[in-house]
């Protein structure tokens, strides 16, 4: 929910000086990232418990529509909420630092948080569903190795954990990181030039971005990279349970190796960065996903080798996922002003892939009167393929035109 990771550019003098300063004067120290990030933060703590828990009221002969007007409303308010915070905090790192390896750095910084606080999501699952005793005796005995009504309990007491956590951590944030105040303009005075030095550049407004085509070109970058990572972690429990018939506590096991491979992975960013540049450290992460792509689609069963599959799907969105932001960050600039509308607009494009996505498998799920049946064995099969070969893909496509055009804002009128 928050990362304290980020650095803070506060030091001792002016923290002394601003506790005399008025009250409306440490309001605007809080800075608008940080207020936004907040009321993200409240949203999600009051909505995230609600979905993972039972329906208030409802009983075994509850509609599905009383089901969905009972948990809709929570669900518009947590994505409102995660979409705030996601926002807020990218945009701070264009403020935070101006050079490109430090934006590469922190970056891979924010993400092997954010895996830590997966890695630990995850292990906080395997060791609720281990420690969960079967209600089921006798020859239905071996049930509980599928996830089903019986669960419940475990996933709500992992979300009340997920949401404890993640206030602390966000309290930490909002104590520790400040954001930079942005230059009052200077009234002039008897000396004052009478000619405004011509090295002012004039703001990039969030229209002036439509205009660019490097922000469509890192947008479908951007775009592609979340649907491989989002899908594949949506649809990994599905193929883990039902292609591969691995038990349930694989779906805790399995995302927690491909978190961890992530992880270490994300130290390599800032000197593999240096050293081949952006592009490429992108394109081999895609080289290592569609590694994991091949080998899915051509091995029936993985066997104990889903660990090494695992891994190579770790490390490979964890490379583009970095890479992705930092050149979101290039994109960026110095035009941090505007730097909350450019990730804003990169968020909204992946939400609305990653829904048609998932409505479009959806739909073509065959298994019409059941949860799963024998024709969903090859349908999750081939749906991982997809998601992560197919869309790659697209990825390099994607990748290709910021070889032949690279990043780079066009010159551009202000009055226009």
């Amino acid at each position: 929910m928050a990362f304290s990771d980020l650095p803070s550019k506060s030091d001792p003098i002016p923290l002394i000086r601003g506790a005399y300063v008025p009250p409306a004067g440490r309001c605007a120290r809080f800075g608008p990232r940080k207020a936004w990030h907040l009321v993200g933060t409240i949203c999600v703590l009051l909505s995230f418990p609600f979905i993972f828990s039972p329906c208030l009221g409802c009983g075994a002969a509850t509609p599905e529509w009383a089901a969905l007007l009972y948990y809709g409303p929570f669900i518009v308010i947590f994505q409102f909420g995660w979409a705030a915070t996601q926002i807020a905090h990218l945009s701070l790192i264009p403020e935070l630092v101006t050079n490109d390896h430090e934006k590469v750095e922190l970056t891979a910084l924010r993400y092997a948080f954010t895996v830590v606080a997966n890695i630990t999501v995850y292990g906080a699952a395997w060791l609720l569903l281990h420690l969960q005793g079967s209600p089921h005796t006798g020859p239905t005995e071996d049930v509980s190795d599928q996830l089903g009504v019986q669960d419940v309990p475990v996933f709500r007491n992992l979300s009340l954990l997920v949401v404890g956590v993640g206030a602390v951590f966000s309290l930490l944030f909002h104590l520790g990181t400040r954001e930079g105040r942005r230059r009052q303009v200077e009234e002039p005075g008897e000396h004052s030039p009478l000619l405004a030095p011509s090295t002012t550049q004039p703001l990039l407004l969030w229209k002036h971005w439509l205009r660019e085509p490097a922000f469509y070109q890192v947008g479908l970058l951007y775009m592609s990279t979340r649907l491989i990572v989002n899908l594949s972690q949506t649809y990994i429990a599905m193929y883990l349970t039902y292609s591969l018939h691995l038990p349930k506590r694989f779906i805790a096991t399995i995302p927690l190796v491909m978190y961890l491979s992530g992880f270490c992975s994300s130290f390599l960013m800032k000197p593999v960065n240096k050293c081949i540049g952006r592009n490429m450290t992108y394109f081999v992460g895609l080289l290592v996903i569609l590694a994991f792509a091949a080998w899915v689609a051509l091995a029936e069963e993985l066997g104990m080798a889903v660990y090494v599959a695992a891994v190579l799907l770790g490390m490979g969105c964890a490379t583009i996922l970095v890479t992705s932001l930092a050149m979101t960050a290039d994109l960026i600039g110095p035009h941090t002003h505007s730097g909350a509308f450019v990730y804003g607009a990169m968020s909204f494009s992946d939400k609305v892939a990653n829904g048609l996505a998932v409505m479009a498998i959806q739909s073509l799920h065959p298994c019409s009167l059941e949860l799963c049946c024998k024709a969903c064995v090859a349908f999750y099969h081939w749906v991982m393929v997809v998601v992560t070969g197919g869309v790659g893909v697209a990825a390099t496509m994607a990748l290709c035109s910021l070889l032949v055009w690279p990043i780079r804002l066009r010159r551009w009128d202000p009055g226009a």
